[in-house]
């Protein structure tokens, strides 16, 4: 049985999701607010884990028996633990960026798959270049607070996506 309790926080329990889908043969990447979370010590706080798989509910049921979690339309929730966990649709891409390289957090009993803190600040700035979200900007703001980020393929990404001006936008408030 698995040992989530209402004291398990989201970084916790995000990586015994992730043991859970790797031990069922499931390729997941955490995507989504969750990360911001998890890079900013929980500055920012989200309640809902966002995994990018392939795999269909059907797998995902499977892969969750036995776990006390159960599905609840969408998303897979377990009576122990506010957070939910939801699998948007793949693939995993930010703007028309294919993301393919990923940070692993690995323990004995624990495994994790998300974006990098690069593509986490660019999955955030993403929101807001095309709808303008205000606060995705500080959630990027925050990373770059607390993690290494490469200014350059942000820089290039923002340019292909046609937001030169509103990454100059970002820079500046990263000097304030």
């Amino acid at each position: 049985m698995i040992d989530i309790t209402k004291e398990t926080d989201l970084k916790e329990l995000a990586a015994i999701v992730g043991k859970i889908l790797k031990d069922a043969n499931i390729d997941a990447v955490l995507t989504g607010g969750a990360v911001v979370s998890i890079y900013t010590d929980n500055k920012y706080q989200s309640f809902d884990l966002d995994f990018i798989t392939y795999s269909s509910y059907k797998e995902l049921e499977e892969a969750f028996k036995g776990t006390g979690f159960y599905r609840d339309g969408r998303f897979f929730k377990h009576p122990e633990t506010d957070f939910y966990i939801d699998f948007p649709a793949p693939p995993l891409a930010i703007g028309n960026k294919p993301i393919n390289e990923f940070n692993e957090i690995v323990s004995k009993n624990q495994y994790l798959k998300l974006l990098t803190p690069t593509h986490s600040v660019m999955d955030r700035l993403a929101a807001y270049y095309h709808w303008n979200d205000q606060q995705s900007l500080i959630q990027a703001l925050m990373i770059v607070k607390d993690q290494i980020v490469d200014y350059a393929e942000i820089k290039e990404w923002s340019k292909k996506e046609g937001m030169e001006d509103k990454y100059e936008h970002f820079k500046k408030r990263i000097k304030m």
